[in-house]
């Protein structure tokens, strides 16, 4: 009865195959496949294989003289070189310093008197992942709200991600969570919004996350909120009159309406890349405006600039667009503008001179009727 069982189960041991054993690991780490055996035996083969295709990475077998027999990465792939290893002993297969490249199915098959025996490692190695960035967001132009509002606009973000596999972004306000972000297999740029109050005295932190690891970036609201880092408004350029002029220039002003908790700025009008005139303001509780002289006909390029020593918001001008002279417009209008102001005014003359036509004939009538009835009054008299 013993021999029987020892039977049965020597048969399973070199017939079964096994599901996959999932196995996750860090990059840059050491991963270890065990064969299960305790010590290779005379007879025994054993081969080991990587992915769908089951490139050879390794084989190592003893003959009846016992004659250890090993080949590493048989297939000479450059994913391998200098990395693989396989246990004299045992047969286990290590593969150190790993990398992404090494995510995938490994093959095992032990042969050991035309018997077989099979087992398959699902190994994930997963990129290192980078500590969070908390920064302040502004988006390109915001809008007066977003300048005057009493919330800080942050946005997490995590850069350089490659070979990304199963990754989480998140924010908790304490041990909350309040918003969370994933994906799988991308090469992206990682980012999630948040808003906070300026005077907000809760802990948050943004934790960037796969299976076996992760990276946690804490925010200090004051550091990152402070009053220099608010969003700066795109700058208005305008023209000071709307009406033409017969004048060779066009004037103009470049402006900023006022915005909360902005400090040190300065506004300033670029000439190509040379600094034309400047003004600073300790902060931007009023607006400022900043004026410049520009000939109708001048091809150079022209540039109002807002910044701080953190950002800046840069608006060009387009002296065609905002600048019309006289000349080259009939009372700073469009041809057909003007035509269909020239057809009106033609529409108004007649209708004039017929009404003064209409006019005049009805004195006449009125007239004629007046000395109708002074001759038949005479008439009557008499």
């Amino acid at each position: 009865m013993k021999m029987s069982l020892k039977f049965v189960f020597c048969c399973l041991y070199f017939t079964g195959v096994f599901g996959d054993e999932v196995k996750s690991e860090m990059e840059g780490g050491s991963l270890t496949l065990p064969t299960g055996l305790t010590k290779i035996q005379k007879g025994h083969q054993i081969e080991w294989k990587f992915g769908p295709r089951e490139i050879p990475i390794g084989h190592l077998s003893v003959n009846d003289k016992y004659d250890l027999s090993v080949i590493r990465n048989r297939a000479n792939d450059k994913r391998f070189k200098d990395r693989l290893t396989l246990d004299d002993e045992t047969g286990t297969l290590t593969i150190k310093p790993l990398t992404t490249e090494h995510t995938g199915l490994y093959h095992l098959k032990i042969t050991s008197g035309g018997k077989e025996s099979k087992r398959r490692f699902s190994v994930t190695v997963y990129a290192r992942l980078p500590v969070p960035v908390i920064r302040r967001h502004c988006p390109q132009t915001p809008s007066p709200e977003e300048t005057l509002s009493s919330n800080c606009s942050l946005l997490c973000s995590v850069l350089n991600l490659r070979d990304v596999r199963d990754v989480s972004l998140s924010w908790y306000k304490g041990n909350s969570l309040l918003s969370i972000i994933s994906v799988s297999d991308l090469n992206i740029r990682l980012s999630l919004p948040l808003e906070v109050e300026y005077q907000d005295t809760n802990t948050y932190r943004c934790v960037v996350n796969n299976p076996i690891t992760n990276q946690t970036q804490h925010l200090n609201i004051n550091e990152v909120c402070h009053p220099g880092s608010a969003c700066l408004p795109v700058p208005v350029i305008s023209r000071v009159s709307s009406q033409c002029s017969s004048s060779s220039n066009c004037s103009l002003l470049c402006s900023v309406l006022k915005v909360k908790d902005v400090r040190d700025v300065s506004l300033s009008w670029y000439k190509e890349n040379s600094l034309l005139s400047i003004i600073s303001v300790s902060d931007l509780n009023n607006s400022i405006s900043l004026p410049l002289e520009a000939d109708y006909q001048d091809n150079n390029t022209y540039s109002c600039v807002l910044n701080n020593t953190i950002r800046n918001q840069t608006q060009h001008l387009n002296i065609s667009e905002v600048c019309q002279p006289c000349s080259d417009h009939v009372h700073c209008c469009g041809f057909n503008e003007a035509v269909i102001r020239l057809v009106a005014s033609v529409l108004v003359g007649v209708a004039t001179v017929a009404l003064l036509v209409y006019d005049i004939r009805s004195r006449r009538d009125e007239q004629k009727r007046s000395q109708t009835m002074i001759n038949l009054v005479t008439r009557t008299s008499h």
